[in-house]
Order: structure tokens, then sequence, then C-alpha cells
């Protein structure tokens, strides 16, 4: 028996990267566990990217490559494109009838992104910005989901979404609405090869099907230990972004390299020489399904239509119970 149902879901903007793997691994974990629908949420992504859809198809297609090549089976879980569940958007729309926008505007992302946007010029200022955590919490809810797979930083938004289901269940006499409580994943953050946050719009990722060349390129541009100029020079692990990595993907040897660092028996270029074939042995079997995955595209799209069905299938039976709730 399953111990529950989950909704979690990520906007489709390109290649996934390294950063994302941790996620994507407890996906993987709690699919054997849960009823789980997992969501390429399209709908989100126009909500600061509205101006420009010219790459938003073949971004899904990319977002679903690399979900199915980490492990995310879909005889196990609903794999699904957010906006072929219309029901996404009905629920949204009823949920909005009854949500204060003071709640929407208490969301600490909110200001905080209209000003960074603004910063660059982008107005974001938008009732689909606005409501975005509703339509999260319709996301949520459509599936009467039990729980959801968050960071620490997402709690505000779930939250928010127990609050309205509480005031959806509140205002109809109903218990249609769930309460679904965090699974508060240990995720770890790995960062970019500069030692910022991993991100392609810096150009410090390395992609989950990144080439053999491509990995080591990536690894020769790590930030190491600025005092180390000779490989005899006495190192320090703890700043250097190579050592983040091998504690990462080399655990086993960290305490060998950590010794022979900092008694300068090991230079920074044998040290990345060494990460960037662990890396590549990590990343081959993830490119290698990958490629596969690309070759047929028409599968991956059976995938998501097959997915969207189960989920329709869910989310509409969450629907006739929402409307004869209200009455409509």
């Amino acid at each position: 028996m399953k111990k529950g149902v989950i909704f979690s879901g990520m906007r489709p903007t390109g290649k996934l990267h390294l950063g994302h793997l941790s996620v994507l691994e407890n996906w993987v974990r709690l699919q054997k566990e849960y009823e789980c629908y997992y969501g390429i949420v399209d709908w989100h992504a126009l909500t600061t990217g509205f101006e420009d859809t010219t790459e938003l198809k073949e971004n899904i297609r990319e977002m679903a490559f690399d979900w199915l090549s980490v492990g995310i089976d879909p005889e196990e879980s609903a794999v699904l494109v957010q906006s072929d569940v219309k029901e996404h958007g009905e629920l949204h729309l009823l949920l909005s009838m009854i949500t204060p926008v003071s709640w929407l505007e208490r969301v600490p992302t909110y200001k905080e992104q209209i000003n960074q946007f603004g910063q660059v010029g982008k107005d974001i200022s938008t009732y689909g910005f606005l409501g975005y955590p509703l339509l999260m919490a319709a996301d949520i809810l459509v599936y009467r989901a039990t729980a959801v797979p968050v960071g620490e930083d997402q709690l505000p938004h779930l939250e928010l979404t127990r609050e309205i289901a509480r005031r959806f269940n509140n205002i109809y006499q109903t218990g249609i609405m769930t309460d679904p409580q965090a699974i508060l994943a240990k995720v770890k953050l790995l960062p970019g090869i500069d030692n910022r946050k991993m991100s392609k719009s810096y150009g410090n990722d390395i992609a989950l099907n990144a080439s053999t060349e491509e990995i080591h390129e990536k690894v020769s541009q790590m930030v190491t230990d600025p005092a180390r100029i000779r490989k005899t020079d006495l190192g320090h692990p703890e700043i250097c972004t190579v050592h983040t990595y091998h504690t990462f993907y080399n655990e086993h040897e960290v305490p060998d390299i950590c010794a022979r660092c900092t008694t300068g028996q090991i230079g920074c270029v044998a040290c990345k020489k060494q990460l960037a074939a662990k890396l590549d042995q990590f990343i081959a079997p993830i490119r290698e399904k990958r490629a596969e995955l690309a070759a047929h595209p028409e599968m991956v799209e059976e995938i998501l239509q097959n997915g969207a069905q189960k989920a329709r299938e869910k989310a509409s039976q969450t629907m006739e119970l929402v409307r004869e709730a209200m009455r409509i």
C-alpha cells in the first residue's frame, strides 16, 4: 500500500544540471512509497516568461528527457505536462474566488522577485505572477495530495495551500480539500564551478548529459584554493570547489585527497583530473539513457500523454466534488 499522494513539479527552462539532481533523486525514492504525480509546470513558466514562448515546447521535451533519464519511472508515477490537465486551471480559477489578495501579497518571494526583475528592467507586476502561489496550491489540491516534497524556502507556499484548503472546506462545509504535509528533503546544495549558486544563466553549471569533453572543460575551470601556486604548497580543501564536488561524487576517497592536499602531495591539476573522471563515470549512464530517449521522442510523447490521462482521471474526480460542494 502506498503511504499517500504526492504532487511536485518543475518549471521547464531547458536542460537540467547537476544542481537539480538531488531533488530528482528524492523524487525517484518517493515514487516507491507514494502515488506520485510529477508535473512539468509550463503555465508556471509563463508567470515570468510570458513575453517569449518560442522555446517552451522544446524545454518541456528536454525536461522530460532529463527526468526519465535519472529514474523517474512512468510505470510508478504519472509524468505530465501541467497544461495537458485543464483541471489545474479550473481549480485555480475557482480558488481565486475565495482567496484574499492580501494572502498572495504576503508571500515572501512576491515583493522580492518584483524588485529583482525590476532591477533588470522587466515588469512582472501581473495577476499571473501575483497568483502563481494560488496556481501552485491548485496543482497540489487537484490531486488531493497528502504530502509535498519541499525545501525550507518553499514552506510558506505550502502553508498558503493549507490555509486555502481550510478556507474552502469551511466555506462549503466539506472535507474535500486535503491538508498536505511537507516532506522536508535534505537537498544537497551543489555550487557552480565558480562557487556561486549553480545556474545556467551564470554559465557555471554542468549539464546532466554533459559529454566527457564538457566535463573535463568545466572541471578545469573550477575555483580552487587561491593560496596554492605550486603543487607543493599546502592546500586548504575547505575553501576549494573541487573538494566540495569530491565530497558529493567521490566521498570514499575524500580523506586521502584531503591528506595529500594539505601536505602538498597532490596538485590542483591532478585533483581536477581525478574529479573529472569520477564525474564522467557518474554521468555516463544518465547521458546514455537520455540519448536513447532523444532518439525516440515519440516514446516520450506517449509517456506524457499517458501521464496526463492518469492525472486527468484523478483530477476530474476532485473537480466533480468541488463543483458539487460549490453548487455549480
